[in-house]
């Protein structure tokens, strides 16, 4: 009805028989969820711990949200969904804020990460996630969580501490704790010691980067 919206070029490049118009669409805002592992190893490092600086990340992918017209939620998980820290998407200005505090505060006791198919379930389909984590678990238990993801964009937020990637420099006796299972055991630290954990983060980076890539997904790092 209206020729003004009439593409002559595209009507004459197409191969079928009528005319084409071009039609206008206004923006439309996305949902970003960002899904936040707060199991019991990301409350290692020092001075800040890994669960500070996911919350740092919530509270800028709220805001940067906010700012673009998107809408912003936030769900947690460990051993099971936390729903007491659960956001709704929304288009808010301080809903990330508030999601953000509810993590610094947190007191991480529970090992394991079996809530996040849950979320991961709850979030299917809907724009772009933001997956937050150390990935000190074994990916297998990723499979079901991305499958039910699969229509969504999926960024990876891989969250280490320098403790973790650096030994110390200096050969002594340390004493080291599993955060998760509580196991502790003492290791002197020499340099060939030191070798084998770099060797050891590097490979694990090459793991969490291949697994990911398999299903054309691209990790962050943030150290």
């Amino acid at each position: 009805p209206d020729p003004r919206r009439l593409d002559v070029r595209a009507s004459l490049r197409s191969n079928r028989d009528e005319w084409l118009v071009r039609v206008s669409r206004q923006r439309a805002g996305i949902a970003l969820h960002a899904l936040v592992d707060v199991s019991a190893s990301m409350s290692f490092g020092a001075p800040r711990s890994k669960l500070h600086i996911a919350a740092d990340f919530v509270e800028a992918l709220g805001f940067s949200a906010f700012r673009m017209g998107d809408l912003f939620g936030m769900l947690a998980f460990d051993s099971e969904e936390r729903t007491d820290l659960y956001a709704p998407a929304r288009l808010s200005r301080g809903a990330s804020s508030v999601a953000a505090e509810k993590l610094r505060t947190l007191e991480t006791t529970r090992a394991g990460v079996a809530g996040l198919e849950q979320v991961a379930a709850r979030v299917a389909r809907q724009g772009l996630v933001f997956l937050v984590s150390d990935f000190h678990f074994p990916l297998p238990q990723l499979t079901l969580a991305l499958d039910f993801l699969a229509h969504a964009d999926v960024v990876p937020i891989v969250i280490w501490d320098a403790a973790e990637t650096e030994p110390p420099t200096r050969n002594a006796i340390a004493p080291l704790e599993d955060v998760e299972s509580g196991s502790r055991r003492t290791l002197w630290l020499r340099p060939s010691l030191r070798a084998r954990w770099h060797s050891a983060v590097e490979m694990r980076r090459a793991e969490i980067e291949g697994y990911f890539g398999a299903r054309s997904i691209r990790p962050f790092f943030v150290e």
